[in-house]
């Protein structure tokens, strides 16, 4: 019996340890990321940010390691028009994505919204009403839930969508942070921590 009480504790050790909360971003350099396009990707007082550069076409930073299943929770702050977002599962081909974003954009423009890049578009909006739970040019906090085919967002706390596809369940790739095309844009973000599951 003692034994046993052993091998489960061990277990159950082993799980939580398998489950601990891994910081994504280490507040000095991008160690860890790679970027993708000519926009501006670069860390400022302890903060990521992203900003149009000349060419203001799309760009993006993706991490080294794919994720499959996670809970991943960030701070980002717009600036300008603030049109960014957060990819998961997703690969690139120079600036060509593959995978899924949630978006990050500026007010009664569906952040927290599930959006597939060259593919089927938009999978899925928050209704208008939880537009309210975005703070236009402060610090904004988002966790993303990724398990199998389900994902579920929220945004300072309000639960934005949940949806499941069989798509999303089928797909591999990384983390990635966007900047979109058109220019004038600028985002920060910090506090960037992955849990898998």
């Amino acid at each position: 019996m003692k034994n046993i009480f052993i091998i489960l504790f061990s277990l159950a050790t082993m799980a939580s340890a398998t489950a601990q909360k891994t910081s994504l971003f280490n507040g000095s350099d991008l160690e860890g990321w790679n970027i993708h396009g000519t926009e501006k990707w670069y860390v400022s007082a302890g903060v990521l940010i992203c900003e149009s550069g000349p060419e203001e076409k799309y760009g993006y930073l993706s991490t080294d390691m794919f994720y499959d299943d996670f809970i991943l929770t960030l701070e980002f702050k717009q600036e300008a028009n603030g049109n960014s977002g957060v990819f998961f599962r997703s690969t690139l081909e120079g600036t060509k994505i593959s995978g899924w974003q949630v978006e990050v954009a500026p007010p009664n423009h569906d952040t927290g919204g599930i959006y597939e890049s060259y593919g089927r578009g938009w999978l899925i909006k928050p209704d208008a009403k939880k537009d309210k739970a975005l703070k236009m040019g402060e610090w904004n906090k988002m966790k993303i839930r990724v398990v199998g085919e389900k994902v579920t967002t929220w945004l300072n706390g309000k639960k934005m969508v949940c949806l499941s596809d069989e798509k999303i369940g089928a797909g591999k790739g990384a983390i990635a942070l966007q900047i979109h095309d058109g220019g004038g844009i600028k985002v920060m973000w910090r506090n960037i921590n992955i849990k898998t599951l």
